[in-house]
């Protein structure tokens, strides 16, 4: 079974990407990284055909360059610098950077090894072609679409009814169901509901003249684990630095989990609290951890309700309604929705990733606030990362 190409525009990722390319690229350059991919769900099998295709379409990828209008759009994105979109020009993902192997079991391995700054963005771009390789050959792909687009009809019914009041940008590049339904659902999000504020496919926004939304990701902040003169418990600070100097205080939302919100609590300092608009959640208790950040900014004698509250973590509309609903009196809230409105079919989700592991030849590690959620591929590397958190917490807390 042979596939229409999957990825047909360099542009087709998440706004982050380039936003973390961009601080790479002018300070980073010497930086390598591995990335390896996970399917995290239990029992699924990738046969020999899906291999093939997920590396014909990898092929096709790598054939790809930006159009003249792809890089005029990326410099109208106010904090896109044009050094960095001429680097663009210049730029194509590498085909030998990426190895793809199928085990006698049926479980795919994918390795992306090379320069920081053009091993990273292969991410997005082989999380689409490997979710929908496979679920148009594992199912009737017809059939998934037109469950798709009964949810989604229900869906938008429900954001216009009262159903729902929050506002909500929609992020479902890396486990759409396929290139063409993501392009259905954000055209239609937009157009026929006023729920939707933005997109963080790039290419998308570009399409329909929307948003396109993203900060940074916690491969940005793991990446710094891999720079010798920075110490471990001290990489959201480095990292924060680096964003702010980059940015003069725009694109400003800070991730907190990559090792845990407490130690990034001890870098979210008065300057920093001022500096970022807002802070992002992707793991935890969402409400546990909303009440802590807004302390954080009472503690400053900061007015919560100037800041934002950007909630992404697996949300479904009942769970966005819930948390808008217990905030939005006490912050300004917003939503980051992806798989619930890319890939809501009548078969369960893939829950596949591509987490960076190493840095320079150096092990790095995501700890987030759900033990369940940390991946690495050294565990003696795992348990020093977490020693070297709990000792700065435990020394700054008896200060």
């Amino acid at each position: 079974m042979k596939l229409e190409p999957i990825v047909v525009s360099l542009l087709d990722t998440d706004l982050y990407k380039f936003n973390m390319d961009q601080v790479i690229f002018h300070k980073h350059t010497d930086l390598c990284g591995q990335y390896y991919f996970k399917c995290r769900n239990e029992g699924i099998v990738f046969t020999p055909e899906m291999a093939e295709e997920i590396k014909a379409q990898v092929d096709h990828l790598c054939s790809l360059r930006f159009t003249k209008e792809e890089l005029d759009y990326l410099r109208s994105i106010r904090f896109i610098k044009n050094d960095y979109v001429e680097f663009l020009r210049l730029w194509h993902p590498i085909r030998d950077y990426v190895s793809i192997e199928l085990s006698e079991a049926g479980e795919l391995s994918v390795v992306v090894d090379g320069p920081l700054f053009s091993a990273m963005q292969f991410e997005i771009y082989l999380l689409e072609i490997i979710n929908e390789v496979y679920f148009r050959m594992a199912f009737d792909y017809e059939t998934l679409r037109k469950s798709a687009e009964e949810r989604l009809d229900v869906k938008i019914k429900a954001l216009n009814d009262g159903t729902y009041t929050f506002k909500f940008a929609e992020f479902g590049c890396r486990r759409r169901l396929s290139r063409e339904w993501e392009d259905v659902v954000v055209r239609r999000l937009v157009t026929e509901t006023k729920s939707c504020v933005g997109t963080s496919n790039v290419y998308l926004a570009m399409k329909y003249n929307v948003t396109p939304i993203g900060t940074y990701a916690h491969e940005f902040v793991q990446m710094y684990q891999g720079i010798d003169s920075i110490p471990l418990a001290y990489t959201n600070h480095y990292a924060m630095k680096d964003w702010y100097a980059e940015y003069d205080g725009d694109n400003g939302t800070a991730l907190t989990d990559t090792v845990t919100t407490d130690l990034f609590l001890l870098d979210f300092n008065r300057s920093n609290v001022n500096n970022y608009s807002g802070v992002r959640h992707d793991s935890g208790d969402p409400y546990a951890w909303g009440e802590k950040i807004i302390a954080h900014y009472k503690k400053y004698g900061v007015d919560p309700k100037t800041k934002l509250l950007l909630f992404s973590d697996s949300l479904d509309f009942d769970r966005a309604q819930k948390l808008y609903e217990y905030f939005c009196d006490k912050t300004k809230v917003s939503f980051g929705i992806g798989t619930f409105v890319s890939n809501d079919t009548c078969e369960s989700a893939l829950n596949i990733v591509i987490k960076l592991q190493y840095v320079n030849g150096r092990p790095v590690a995501k700890l987030s606030d759900t033990p369940g959620k940390a991946m690495c591929r050294d565990a003696d590397y795992l348990e020093y990362l977490k020693r070297s958190v709990a000792f700065r917490i435990d020394r700054e807390k008896v200060r």
